[in-house]
């Protein structure tokens, strides 16, 4: 595993795939109050580009511009959290998603656990330690084992997608999850706009 780290925005030599793993980490879970410290992406090749947000700026075009960019998908756990994020810091909401926590639900409805070191045990026969979760990203300098930890968010995502996919198929949900994906970017603004605890399908 390698990881590089930036300040502020992307290198201009980071060139995406047509699938690239996002991951945010931020001060805490509260969209209104907690700032974005981190994004961290992956083309899936063991490498993982982990940009670190210094400034207030609301300015970073290379990773605005894979964010925005209709060609390639941007491969998330929790898109949820991490669409809203990232659009309250640049404004901009990526696009197209695919949500490995989504496409857990749909094909393993045989356990309850969602979360993505479930999901790489199950899958990937990974153990990912969460140990460093819950930590101080906002930090001026992040340690080794912090940078270790939000490298390893992106880099399992797209061996996971592949176990997913082959079983969405198999239980014939590929196209519901699919759907839910696309729907994502109307989850996210509801949230923002004070609906996240209502079902506005219920009766």
């Amino acid at each position: 595993m390698t990881y590089r780290l930036h300040s502020d925005d992307l290198p201009d030599d980071f060139v995406p795939n047509d699938v690239v793993a996002v991951d945010t980490e931020t001060m805490g879970l509260d969209l209104a109050r907690d700032r974005l410290c981190l994004v961290q992406l992956s083309n899936g090749d063991g490498k993982a580009e982990i940009v670190q947000l210094k400034s207030n700026a609301t300015s970073a075009p290379n990773l605005v511009g894979i964010l925005a960019d209709e060609n390639v998908l941007k491969l998330f756990h929790f898109a949820r959290f991490d669409l809203a994020v990232l659009l309250n810091r640049f404004g901009v909401m990526a696009s197209p998603v695919y949500c490995t926590k989504i496409a857990s639900r749909f094909a393993r409805t045989y356990s309850n656990q969602h979360g993505l070191k479930a999901v790489l045990l199950d899958c990937l026969e990974l153990e990912l330690s969460k140990e460093r979760q819950s930590s101080d990203w906002g930090a001026e300098s992040l340690t080794d084992e912090q940078l270790v930890y939000a490298a390893s968010d992106v880099l399992h995502l797209h061996r996971a997608k592949e176990v997913l996919d082959r079983r969405l198929l198999r239980e014939g949900r590929a196209g519901l999850a699919k759907a839910c994906c696309e729907f994502l970017p109307t989850r996210v603004r509801l949230d923002l706009e004070g609906w996240a605890n209502q079902d506005i399908f219920a009766h």
